[in-house]
């Protein structure tokens, strides 16, 4: 089953070194690339797989739950991230 889903993630990219990293708290995932548009292409490739994951198993509620996400009016928000 396809679906397509539209949220804001807060995202922030730290230079360290010659890389960048791709940081989401929303998600608590990372991921790095060589230059910012590299790690945009893996963070975006890796959300995508991390969703995909978490509807194939079922766990969708338990650990966008866990994450802080709430369920509002049917769809899900992640937590406000101070910055």
């Amino acid at each position: 089953m396809d679906a397509n889903v539209n949220f804001n993630l807060p995202v922030s990219f730290i230079k360290e070194g010659g890389q960048v990293i791709a940081y989401t708290p929303a998600l608590d995932i990372s991921t790095v690339g060589n230059d910012e548009t590299q790690a945009k292409e893996r963070f975006t490739e890796l959300v995508n797989m991390f969703f995909a994951d978490i509807v194939e198993t079922g766990s969708v509620g338990d650990v966008l739950s866990e994450l802080g996400w709430q369920k509002l009016s049917g769809s899900w928000n992640p937590p406000a991230v101070a910055v």
